[in-house]
């Protein structure tokens, strides 16, 4: 989601506690989603089984409804890159890699976290692929620092996934996140070191890296959401919510994966 910069706000340790709990939801609904993520299901199920997960623990599904998607979860295969609109029809199948995107609210503070895993034995390539897409996630959060630039982030995660083959994604980015599922600012996977704003205590970003392993380019299909590569090449996307501070980042989605 692109954003136009403008103020951005930090966050109280109350509010950071409610996002906390919210990461919480995220997490471990997510977790449940991988565990049933098996050759047959189909993304419907999986939709279905996120809206109980959240719903049970007390929270709202935050994508669902939001600029009118119709789901609670985003679920992307292989050449689908971000926001793959669940379907029936729609079946994994072994080999497949699987894009998980989720999101929940706490009292009105948000949580939001992806990651990409294998629908039993994964190709060579796709192996590579998410391995270098949770790699450049976790090189982007380690620059979530005060003092740091905002292109600090972008630059460190496109040179690690270009180093390896990859490209990373323009048309969608990373976003702050806390009272609303979006804020600002826009985190672009790509930039320049010491770029962009400064970073400051109590900043709250969802970090999100979309690594394709052929060019960048993508399209959306007519369903208006379900963004693939241009290229038919397969895609990764990784996201964690971090909270900047003045030493090591804070990571509320951290143990997802």
């Amino acid at each position: 989601m692109m954003l136009k910069e403008t103020r951005i706000e930090t966050k109280s340790g109350r509010e950071l506690a409610l996002m906390r709990e919210a990461c919480a939801v995220v997490v471990e609904t997510l977790k449940a989603l991988a565990r049933a993520a098996a050759p047959g299901i189909s993304t419907a199920e999986l939709d279905r089984i996120a809206a109980s997960e959240i719903r049970r623990r007390g929270a709202k599904p935050a994508f669902l409804g939001y600029r009118g998607y119709p789901a609670t979860l985003c679920a992307s295969i292989n050449e689908e890159v971000i926001h793959g609109v669940p379907r029936e029809d729609r079946r994994l199948k072994d080999g497949d890699i699987l894009s998980l995107d989720l999101g929940a609210s706490v009292d009105g503070y948000f949580g939001d976290a992806a990651m990409t895993l294998a629908v039993g034995e994964a190709r060579a390539e796709a192996r590579k692929l998410m391995r270098t897409a949770k790699e450049a996630l976790e090189k982007g959060v380690a620059c979530a620092r005060a003092g740091n630039r905002l292109g600090d982030i972008s630059a460190a995660i496109q040179l690690h996934a270009e180093g390896c083959g990859c490209s990373v994604v323009r048309e969608f980015v990373g976003h702050g996140i806390g009272r609303a599922l979006h804020e600002d600012p826009a985190v672009p996977n790509f930039g320049k070191p010491g770029a962009g704003v400064r970073l400051r205590a109590g900043m709250t970003l969802a970090i999100e890296p979309m690594v394709n392993a052929g060019g960048p380019g993508v399209r959306v299909l007519e369903d208006g959401w379900t963004a693939v590569t241009a290229d038919g090449s397969l895609s990764a996307h990784f996201e964690h919510t971090v909270v900047v501070t003045d030493g090591d980042p804070l990571v509320l989605t951290e143990g997802l994966f």
